[in-house]
């Protein structure tokens, strides 16, 4: 597929960036190329570039800031996760790091994030490092060399890993920061080379725009659809298997993360390209990914031995190893990435405590309530200070990405939902026969046949529409599955312990009732009751 190099030149001197070396609009071979002249990178056997993102090799939630001004102080839900930012202190540090990208060599392109041209989102990237100017042809989608003659950016992004913030001065936590300017349409990046701070700054800026000014709800989710035209959504936290489920061999993938639901019932990607863990990847377990791994894809923080051999069960740099690719590198996709008639929805969790089970069906209520608690849970490793399992929530499995109040986007989903005759479904990806370290992580194969068989009917006609309701949990669970063992269904009976069993149940089930406890006083009487019942 053409790489969009061009012969064109700009100046990114109107960005206040003066006399620098701007490589424009460079294949992602010449990038490639640059980070390993550089020193920047090394290839791998598979010909893909593996890169060490630094000091960071994930977000950093806390470091991540919105602008207040008039377009976001009565709309943006203040607080731990969206962090003010004065207009004043973001004006002196983008001068700052404009100032200190001035003389450099730059690396500019410019992409355009939603396929559906309806919310086309034009978007012009200035990069420090070539490897994360690559990871931006990667992630965004790729306009024609004709777009690209009259290509009008919208809003910019600036990313300058190398510049260090000085908090007393700057506003800053620290020295990284990624901060949202709504009026200024600038997203500014610096302190951090991790890149999934460039494509989530434009997730979340989206996440602004879609509801307040397009009536489309956006969704942290990954997308697929069958050959019937029914597009399937999975919300899911990082790990929990978004990625690897929808990428189906038997349907063809939209997107593995970022998507949007129009009023008019259709499903767009914003990206185009995928980011995938890589932790433990291997081919038989998700061929698709693994294959993805060529000339073009970008490796983060994977150890390598000294012919290139990617060593993925090696977590010595981290547990959050990563691999970026365009969407084309999956054979089985949908062109252009936009899907319609959504009918299934699953919610992933990867429930290490073991009670939840493998897949129940929810009503509406419950729908929405699971949808604003965004559970799944952190394991041994994961996190500093993490001996135990630990229950983890993410309003709308994507808290850290969402400007607006959760429940502005509960209620966009329910109504789509009541309005399309969705079913959704809640899908435990995690462990069986035991909470962590005592059970087993559920089957692969397992998990895709009960999504296969809730998808294609057969789930609801091997049961008569007639599911056991969880004591613990309310949720409606089935009692048989084809191509499932009838044990894996019931959590329960994969214990053979029913006192251990139940307490951890009742222990998770307050975990769900506490943390909703912030959002009681905006949630309707039906999300309400969507909540495990009443603790006997």
């Amino acid at each position: 597929m053409a790489q969009n190099q061009t012969t064109k030149t700009i100046s990114v001197d109107n960005y206040g960036i003066k006399n620098a070396k701007v490589k424009y609009q460079l294949s992602s071979e010449a990038l490639h190329n640059e980070t390993i002249s550089k020193g920047q990178g090394k290839e791998a056997s598979s010909g893909a570039l593996a890169v060490n993102t630094g000091e960071f090799t994930g977000r950093s939630p806390m470091d991540r800031f919105i602008v207040k001004d008039d377009v976001t102080k009565d709309e943006v839900w203040w607080g731990d996760i969206n962090i003010p930012f004065s207009p004043d202190k973001f004006d002196a540090l983008y001068n700052k790091v404009t100032d200190y990208l001035s003389d450099k060599e730059i690396y500019v392109r410019d992409s355009y994030a939603c396929a559906d041209v309806d919310y086309k989102l034009n978007i012009r990237v200035i990069n420090e490092h070539p490897w994360a100017n690559m990871f931006a042809h990667n992630m965004f989608l790729r306009p024609s060399e004709e777009e690209l003659e009259n290509f009008g950016p919208e809003w910019l992004i600036v990313n300058a890993p190398s510049f260090m913030a000085d908090p007393e001065l700057d506003g800053t936590r620290q020295h990284n920061f990624a901060i949202l300017n709504f009026t200024r349409k600038i997203a500014l990046i610096g302190g951090t080379g991790y890149t999934g701070e460039i494509k989530k700054g434009i997730f979340s800026a989206l996440n602004f725009i879609l509801p307040v000014q397009k009536n489309t709800l956006p969704m942290h989710c990954s997308a697929n659809v069958g050959d019937n035209g029914e597009t399937a959504i999975f919300f899911g936290l990082s790990g929990t298997g978004k990625t690897t489920l929808s990428a189906d061999p038997a349907r063809k993938l939209i997107g593995d993360d970022e998507h949007g639901w129009t009023a008019d019932n259709k499903v767009f990607n914003f990206e185009g390209g995928c980011y995938a863990k890589v932790i433990n990847l291997s081919a038989e377990n998700e061929p698709d990914i693994y294959n993805a791994i060529k000339p073009g894809a970008i490796l983060e923080n994977v150890v390598m031995d000294d012919n290139g051999v990617v060593d993925f069960a090696d977590i010595s740099i981290t547990q959050n190893t990563r691999v970026s690719y365009p969407i084309y590198h999956i054979d089985n996709i949908k062109v252009p990435s936009i899907g319609e008639n959504p009918k299934n929805i699953f919610f992933l969790t990867a429930d290490a405590f073991g009670v939840l089970p493998p897949i129940s069906k929810l009503t509406p209520g419950q729908a929405a309530y699971h949808f604003i608690s965004g559970y799944t849970a952190k394991v041994a490793g994961t996190e500093a200070g993490v001996t135990e399992p630990m229950p983890s929530f993410s309003a709308c499995f994507g808290a850290p990405f969402m400007p607006l109040h959760p429940t502005r986007y509960a209620e966009m989903l329910s109504k789509k939902m009541k309005d399309s005759g969705v079913n959704v479904w809640l899908v435990n990806t995690g462990w069986t026969g035991g909470p962590y370290g005592v059970g087993s992580r559920m089957k692969l194969k397992y998990t895709r046949a009960m999504i296969t068989a809730a998808m294609d009917g057969s789930l609801d006609a091997a049961n008569k529409g007639n599911y056991h309701v969880h004591s613990v949990f309310g949720l409606a669970q089935p009692r048989t599955c084809p191509n499932v063992p009838t044990e894996v269904l019931s959590p329960r009976a994969t214990w053979n312990n029913d006192k251990g069993y139940y307490e951890t149940a009742h222990k998770l089930a307050a975990s769900f009732k506490n943390n909703f406890k912030q959002f009681e006083d905006y949630a309707n009487a039906e999300i309400l009751a969507g909540g495990p019942p009443e603790l006997k």
